[in-house]
């Protein structure tokens, strides 16, 4: 099977699809604002990554969630669980960091979702 990738940099890809699965990484589009203004532009991003690949936030398999501070939590799944379509969870884990590659970002997300 072919690897497709899309996005690419040097660095990293947007996304990357193979054997019928797209695997994703996302974070907040800026390193300002709460866990909620960071979890929203996230999710926004990733969506149109998802649907780019061909795939969407329906068909997400599995999830991991890397927050810097756990005090998040409530506030990422509130974001999360509006976002997500009813039926649709996938499969997930929350892990606590003690950072991100920028200083600013409180979350980055994991996902792979059916094509």
């Amino acid at each position: 099977m072919d690897i497709q990738r899309i996005g690419v940099t040097p660095r990293y890809a947007d996304a990357v699809i193979h054997g019928g699965v797209v695997h994703a990484v996302e974070v907040p589009p800026a390193e300002e604002g709460d866990i909620r203004t960071q979890t929203t532009g996230l999710l926004e991003t990733l969506a149109a990554t998802l649907e780019n690949a061909g795939s969407s936030k329906a068909r997400l398999l599995t999830a991991t969630i890397y927050l810097t501070d756990m005090a998040d939590y409530d506030g990422f799944n509130a974001v999360w669980d509006a976002w997500l379509p009813p039926g649709c969870a996938p499969s997930r884990a929350c892990v606590r960091v003690a950072g991100l590659a920028r200083p600013g970002w409180r979350v980055e997300v994991v996902v792979s979702a059916a094509v």
